[in-house]
């Protein structure tokens, strides 16, 4: 069983007169850095001037400074750009500026755990990475709760990288509602398997065959939509909120018999085969090295693949459905 971590395993005081250097300032840094300062931590915000993100951290009434000097202050570096932008940055301004008992601090295990970072033996290097969006990281603080937060230490310099990652992890309110331990490996791993599997990959392909399969059969496509789009947010709410068997219990006979007798023959034995398929390729490195590939060519396959996707006749449906559901519609 993994550790939990929850407020009275966590010692703000742990970042009293340090400094936390937040890196990027769009809807994870922004959370972040606000529930952090509400929290009493001192937080300076590195983003590019002239930005949107960098006017409204201004706005926010935090000093801006740029990324080596955001490296030389702070005590504390939240390194929350993305995976593929952390090289750079790393090379360029903040391993100069690295001295002994610094906490390097990520959000995300990619770069750490392919190897595009390599930080030097002196320094603390962690992980903190919210269960949620960053708005939804700050609305739940604001309402005095907090969204679940996973914690790896990868390095531990001083001998505390753990407490200081749960004193941050205080700051943002993740111990309200509970720190779970894991290491960069499994969290990296996992969390690529499952946007890939599950959450983004496997959920569009399915929606996109099913819809295909009920137009091709000579179903309306405004009737494929609902049934096949439109519906998942009302069966996924009843999973997140009650698990599986808590949707079983809140569903129909007809549509539970269905569940339990076609489901596995849409993920059959093939499937689970090509589930491993994918899992071996994150683990051994193939999809880091594809994705690095795409980037360092201009995303040429990316830009297509999303270009199709954009063009796909249910993204037209959807667009009319929605424009005539009010609830939809903002005030």
């Amino acid at each position: 069983m993994a550790r939990v971590f929850y407020d009275a395993d966590a010692d703000l005081g742990r970042l009293s007169g340090l400094t936390v250097s937040v890196y990027d300032y769009g809807s994870v840094g922004r959370a972040q850095a606000l529930n952090l300062r509400d929290s009493g931590v001192r937080v300076v915000v590195c983003e590019r001037p002239g930005t949107p993100a960098a006017e409204r951290a201004a706005a926010d009434g935090f000093e801006l400074v740029e990324a080596v000097e955001a490296a030389r202050r702070g005590d504390v570096l939240a390194l929350l750009v993305a995976d593929l932008a952390q090289a750079e940055l790393f090379h360029r301004a903040v391993e100069p500026n690295l001295t002994p008992g610094k906490l390097l601090l990520y959000y995300h295990g990619f770069a750490i755990h392919y190897g595009l970072v390599r930080p030097p033996a002196g320094v603390d290097v962690v992980m903190i990475a919210p269960n949620g969006p960053g708005d939804l990281v700050r609305r739940t603080y604001v309402e005095g709760q907090g969204v679940p937060c996973l914690v790896a230490v990868k390095q531990d310099a001083t001998g505390q990288a753990l407490e200081r990652a749960l004193a941050y992890a205080k700051g943002m309110g993740a111990t309200r509602a509970g720190v779970l331990e894991t290491s960069f490996r499994e969290e990296t791993e996992t969390d690529l398997f499952g946007e890939q599997a599950v959450l983004c990959g496997g959920i569009t392909a399915l929606v996109h065959a099913s819809y295909e399969t009920l137009v091709e059969a000579g179903y309306s496509a405004e009737v494929a939509y609902f049934q096949v789009l439109h519906e998942l947010k009302l069966v996924v709410d009843l999973m997140y909120e009650h698990g599986i068997s808590g949707m079983r219990e809140r569903i129909s006979d007809t549509a539970l018999y269905g569940d339990l007798t076609r489901g596995p023959r849409v993920v059959d034995g093939a499937v689970r085969a090509r589930l491993k398929d994918i899992l071996a390729e994150i683990q051994d490195g193939r999809f880091a090295k594809e994705w690095i590939a795409e980037n360092e060519a201009g995303r040429p396959n990316h830009r297509r693949l999303l270009e199709e996707g954009r063009r796909h006749p249910i993204e037209e449906v959807g667009r009319r459905l929605r424009a005539m559901m009010p609830w939809f519609q903002k005030p």
